[in-house]
């Protein structure tokens, strides 16, 4: 049986070399699941790549993939890329309710076990037991001690699952604190740190609550509580990391030696930012909007220089194809996007929040897509033209880093998001 590679994450940050935390890379996009592949070989790292309950689960989720349908993708994924699967780490993010919070908590939480033993029995090692959102006739948020019940209850199902088996045993994350998967529904100001005795007695709870599932074996592998560091993005806006804001908060692990905090929502914060996060204790840093913000950026980029360079090759631009189908279908975009409609139109292509990625899988923008990676193909895309249209690749372009192609720009444009995570986790 493999031991988890996270599984002594706290004692990373005592390192002279190597990598004090890491990042997660959330999302399900094959693009950015491949550029995280590239950056992870060219720095030495393990690669976490998760997927959240909402993208994947036993009905399909968003993406139409089961667990072991992502393991699969992953895998196949990483077979083209020349990367070693022993060197991906697999989690799930947000495993609870949240997908069927309207039913009933019984019915939820029967669908939430379900889900997580499909986790784990696709092999995946890492696991974010979120149960901390009310369900129908339930207020919005759940005492801790009820969190931390549902939360024992799921992961006895998921040692149960594989129970006897070889599989690697996985590590937990908990937490009460936890943001929406996704991010802000709201414009945001500031945010309120956790309070350490917060965050110390949620461990507290989960362990007892552990105890009493008969999962005291599973709470050893409890690697990390999800807290809220003052990190977040809205729309329009991004709250950058404070570390004299959080320093009670970080000082907090000292009561916690085995643990390290898990970040969320820290997607558009600067190296510099991660970096700090890292040093005050957040391991393990979540990105995945920031990620397809990236990948459109470039899309859109080549969708101009497509249509300038080949205006009769098309019907219709991405732009314009992107626009009618989230129009038509807004049940991902409409509870987060206010104001008048030219402001919904300017949100629904250009917010922080990237609800957009949503979109990615469904078969009109896809084929809208590879029409435009079909028109382009191989060709080397003028500088000139990646200066206008794809500013921030342009240096990379010119000192050879970055292929001047379609798919080259792509990656290139996700890994100058990936390059400061990793640059961040190295101590």
């Amino acid at each position: 049986m493999q031991q988890n590679h996270l599984l002594d994450i706290a004692t990373w940050r005592n390192r002279s070399a190597g990598f004090r935390g890491i990042p997660s890379i959330c999302s399900a996009h094959p693009f950015v699941i491949e550029a995280a592949m590239v950056r992870a070989a060219k720095s030495g790292s393990p690669l976490l790549i998760e997927a959240t309950c909402n993208q994947v689960n036993q009905d399909g989720g968003y993406t139409g993939m089961t667990p072991a349908d992502f393991h699969r993708f992953v895998s196949e994924t990483a077979a083209r890329a020349g990367f070693a699967m022993d060197k991906v780490i697999l989690g799930g993010d947000h495993l609870g309710p949240n997908p069927w919070k309207s039913l009933p908590a019984a019915e939820a939480m029967d669908k939430a076990e379900v889900m997580i033993r499909a986790y784990a029995k696709a092999g995946f090692t890492k696991l974010h037991l979120d149960t901390s959102m009310g369900c129908a006739g339930e207020p919005v948020a759940l005492p801790d001690e009820i969190t931390a019940e549902r939360a024992a209850r799921l992961a006895a199902a998921a040692e149960d699952e594989i129970r006897n088996t070889n599989a690697t045993r996985p590590v937990y994350i908990v937490g009460t604190e936890v943001p929406i998967p996704g991010g802000a529904m709201e414009e945001l100001d500031i945010l309120e740190v956790t309070k350490p005795e917060a965050a110390i007695k949620t461990v507290e709870v989960h362990a007892e609550a552990f105890e009493k599932a008969g999962a005291g074996s599973a709470f050893d592998r409890v690697v990390g509580a999800v807290v809220q560091p003052g990190v977040e993005f809205g729309n329009h806006n991004v709250i950058a990391y404070d570390p004299e804001k959080s320093k009670s908060l970080s000082a907090s692990l000292e009561s916690l030696p085995n643990l390290v905090f898990e970040a969320h929502s820290t997607d558009y914060q600067t190296r510099a930012a991660l970096k700090a996060l890292v040093a005050d204790g957040f391991a393990i840093l979540k990105v995945g909007p920031g990620l397809t913000f990236a990948l459109r950026e470039a899309l859109y980029g080549l969708d101009q220089i497509a249509a300038f360079l080949m205006p009769e090759s098309r019907r219709a631009t991405l732009l314009a194809v992107t626009e009618a189908v989230m129009v038509e279908n807004p049940g991902n975009w409409n509870k987060y996007y206010h104001g008048s409609p030219a402001e919904q139109h300017l949100q629904r292509h250009y917010s922080y929040s990237d609800r957009i990625r949503y979109y990615w899988p469904e078969a009109r923008i896809s084929e809208a897509v590879s029409a435009l990676l079909s028109v382009l193909g191989e060709i080397p895309i003028p500088e000139t033209m990646i200066s206008q249209h794809l500013g921030a690749l342009y240096p990379g372009v010119r000192a050879g880093n970055i292929v001047p192609t379609a798919k080259g720009l792509i990656l290139g444009a996700i890994d100058l998001v990936l390059e400061d995570y990793f640059e961040a986790c190295r101590a």
